[in-house]
């Protein structure tokens, strides 16, 4: 069974598309799928412009990528669900309960990563081990204020604004890359 990373925002137009480019670029090396979908998106829409060339700043080809609404069996089939805000995560725990203890903000998670005792992995996967040491951290740890958590979206902004969204997901993602790498 392969693991698999889920990205939600909110239309899967600029967040996720980007964090699911830069994570596939980052996880390379590991045995994960990466994909993405949107709490309020319309299906097949093509991802926003600013984040089409983040995106293919990973030297991945984005053209022919298309929006997703997210459903109940995204949630199931994913691993570790990582989303923009908080809202979004309340949704995926709506959507499918059983998901919440692999559900997390991805600044959250990014804390969490830093915060956690390095794990043994369980059954051959770094990834599921690198979630549950994140969900025993979230479990000792103070929750950080509200806007710690969210990820600020770069719909209505500048190029520069989707490149230091990018720049946000991509050190929010290393410290899971490395809670990973301690328990692979």
């Amino acid at each position: 069974m392969v693991d698999e990373v889920l990205f939600v925002c909110h239309a899967n137009l600029c967040r996720s598309p980007m964090a699911e480019y830069i994570a596939r670029r980052l996880l390379a090396d590991h045995p994960v799928t990466v994909a993405s979908a949107g709490t309020d998106a319309l299906d097949g829409a093509p991802m926003h412009p600013y984040a089409v060339e983040v995106a293919a700043g990973t030297g991945a080809d984005p053209a022919s990528f298309r929006t997703r609404r997210l459903r109940a069996e995204h949630l199931a089939g994913a691993t570790l669900v990582l989303t923009a805000t908080r809202r979004q995560r309340s949704v995926c725990t709506s959507l499918a309960p059983a998901a919440l203890h692999r559900t997390f903000t991805i600044r959250q998670f990014a804390r969490l990563a830093g915060a956690a005792e390095a794990p043994a992995a369980r059954n051959g996967s770094p990834l599921r081990a690198a979630v549950s040491a994140a969900a025993l951290a979230r479990g000792r740890l103070q929750p950080a204020a509200p806007d710690a958590e969210d990820l600020r979206d770069p719909v209505g902004g500048s190029p520069a604004d989707f490149r230091r969204c990018a720049e946000e997901i991509e050190r929010s993602i290393r410290p899971v890359l490395a809670l990973i790498a301690t328990a692979g």
